[in-house]
């Protein structure tokens, strides 16, 4: 191993261990880092992970160029490596695992990624999941694969969210434009809209606007994709050429083959049936607002709202804590439902399906989803006569109790027991199940 190359170790190395709050472990990685930064004539400033990217150029503007790495033309390694352990170490570093995060600290932290943007290759918001990415040749040392890369970035974005006085970046229109809208931020809004106002609360409607049409557009084409319920031969098929039944038109025509001419002489066409009868049919929303419900709650009011607008569904959505909101006006947009709801609160989920139990006109053409977790403030017995009851008088029950697909989510294992052997086990996972079922029922 050259001298070079051991040097650009030492450098990531201590990078690394920066990273980990572990420099008094490594006390020579430290002593020969610093060394080397010296000798080439750097400052020092660059190894200190408390200096921003932003702190350093302002002090030190000839540095504008150098922080585009430039990964494929030629230049010194070793320079090269001091800027790129600089960009990861305030990328990821030491200051991202504060308890706390300002606003201020969250927009130098959005320059920094921008300029690791800039060393690697990607196009600007990449990273963040807001452009597309770069490419960058193989042979040129990528030290991780970008959806890597991509994945940690954007982990670390909403942990930082997580911490982040949100009020205070709100205010900021510049620096709120560049949040990216997803589930956990939208949960946040939903839990301090009551606390916020003017630009703030402005830019907290903006964002959550954002996320509600680009998830309501994913979930429209997966309604479109899922497969319908059964054909209803009793609904006359069209007579057009894409429906023809041609094996069953040649058999049933086989009498009138000409032998001589060699000819089939077909006096009657069979059409194929695609018909589906589509029946009033009515659908019930029943939503738990705590907040370890905020991800189904948003996917489910969604839906609902892409069902309520086919004209043969009557579509009624009920929130509920301790108290029942009854949304139904609301439920083309379901925007304006998750503004009205307020998370948070006990459960008392049984009063909410009685309440709901009044909306039912004919029970074997009403769908009853229930989000919730199942832990029920009052009885669970009462609460499983009550779904039994529904069941029975031929509701199509649908419980739900998680639609992500990612990490742990706790539901009440009694009712989860219960359920499944009344034959109605609790949804988790991704909404397509969900949608599967309920367009069985639904026809569209």
């Amino acid at each position: 191993m050259d001298e070079t190359m051991g040097r650009r170790q030492i450098i990531y190395w201590r990078m690394l261990a920066a990273m980990f709050g572990q420099q008094e472990q490594a006390p020579n990685l430290e002593k020969l880092a610093h060394e080397t930064v010296a000798e080439l004539g750097m400052p020092g400033l660059l190894l200190r992970p408390d200096i921003s990217t932003d702190n350093f150029l302002q002090r030190f503007p000839e540095y504008f160029d150098e922080m585009d790495l430039k990964l494929g033309e030629p230049g010194e390694p070793l320079r090269r490596a001091v800027i790129a352990s600089h960009l990861l170490l305030n990328s990821f570093g030491p200051f991202t695992q504060q308890e706390t995060v300002t606003a201020a600290q969250y927009s130098q932290w959005l320059r920094t990624v921008e300029f690791l943007e800039r060393a690697l290759g990607y196009e600007k918001g990449s990273l963040r999941g807001q452009g597309p990415g770069a490419s960058v040749s193989p042979e040129h040392g990528r030290a991780m694969p970008s959806p890597e890369i991509c994945l940690a970035t954007r982990e670390l974005e909403q942990s930082l969210i997580d911490r982040m006085r949100l009020a205070e970046l709100l205010q900021d229109r510049q620096l709120a434009r560049q949040l990216t809208p997803s589930i956990g931020l939208v949960e946040q809004l939903l839990r301090q809209k009551g606390n916020i106002s003017g630009v703030a609360l402005e830019e907290a409607k903006r964002l959550i606007r954002t996320y509600v049409a680009e998830l309501a557009e994913i979930l429209r084409l997966e309604v479109q994709r899922a497969p319908a319920g059964k054909i209803d031969r009793s609904v006359p098929p069209r007579r057009t050429a894409r429906n023809l039944d041609v094996k069953r038109t040649v058999w049933r025509n086989l009498p009138n083959y000409d032998p001589e001419s060699r000819k089939l002489l077909v006096d009657q066409l069979y059409f194929k049936p695609h018909g589906r009868k589509k029946l009033p049919m009515d659908l019930i929303v029943v939503a738990d607002q705590s907040g370890s419900m905020v991800n189904a709650m948003v996917h489910c009011t969604i839906l609902a709202s892409i069902f309520a607008s086919l004209p043969h569904v009557t579509a009624h959505l009920i929130a509920f804590d301790t108290r029942i909101l009854d949304l139904t006006p609301h439920i083309h947009d379901p925007f304006e439902v998750l503004i009205r709801t307020e998370l948070g609160g006990g459960t008392m989920i049984n009063n909410a399906l009685q309440f709901a139990r009044e909306k039912i006109r004919e029970p074997r053409r009403t769908a009853l989803v229930l989000i919730t977790d199942f832990y029920e403030g009052g009885s669970d017995q009462e609460l499983l006569g009550t779904i039994n009851s529904l069941v029975q008088s031929g509701v199509h029950f649908f419980p739900v109790g998680a639609v992500t697909s990612s990490g742990y989510f706790s539901v009440n294992q009694w009712f989860r027991t219960k359920l499944k052997e009344m034959g109605r086990p609790i949804l988790t996972g991704t909404p397509q199940k969900l949608i599967r079922d309920l367009k069985q029922f639904i026809v569209i």
